[in-house]
């Protein structure tokens, strides 16, 4: 599999990780500080090639995704499950530790964030009746419904703004509810 855009991880073995799984060129953001200089690559790269965001399902990772998304509003997105990047001894999280078939199903559910201002129909009340808030399971299901929507973990705050950038339309967001109830039930 060869992939057109450039991708960015923040380092080489995240490099070597992505070039396991596919046929890529990366960028190296070298860490959650990243410098006006590589910022400048990136944009570069957006413009000739297209750019693929794939960071951590950290605090760390979030930050850099961001950054470049303040400096380059249309950037598409891959997102990987924090179980997915999880270390072999436990000890460790980072997308060098996915499997290279992990790796290329998330740049098959690549997400570009749309210029024009999308409005999601999904309400504070529905997160709350999906206990996705306010309930003692609700990180545990907003990981999952990250999971199967492709936009990756978010916190309570975070999560109606990240709905409304990859445009989840209600159809989507309450396919993935039922399937989260129905794995509970069966679990």
């Amino acid at each position: 599999m060869k992939i057109k855009e450039v991708i960015v991880v923040e380092g080489k073995d995240d490099t070597t990780a992505i070039r396991k799984a596919v046929e890529a060129d990366t960028i190296e953001t070298n860490g959650s500080a990243i410098s006006k200089e590589c910022l400048e690559r990136i944009q570069h790269a957006h413009e000739v090639r297209g750019v693929i965001v794939l960071t951590d399902p950290d605090y760390p990772g979030r930050r850099i995704r961001a950054l470049i998304e303040q400096q380059i509003p249309n950037v598409k997105h891959a997102f990987l499950p924090k179980k997915q990047t999880i270390a072999k001894n436990g000890k460790g999280l980072g997308i060098e530790h996915a499997s290279p078939e992990d790796i290329r199903t998330a740049l098959q559910n690549v997400y570009t964030v749309a210029d024009d201002k999308f409005v999601s129909t999904i309400t504070s009340e529905d997160l709350i009746a999906a206990q996705l808030l306010s309930h003692p399971a609700a990180k545990k299901r907003r990981e999952r419904l990250g999971e199967l929507l492709n936009i990756g973990p978010t916190n309570g705050k975070q999560l109606v703004k990240r709905l409304e950038m990859f445009q989840i339309t209600e159809e989507q967001f309450g396919a993935a509810i039922a399937q989260m109830n129905q794995e509970e039930k069966h679990a």
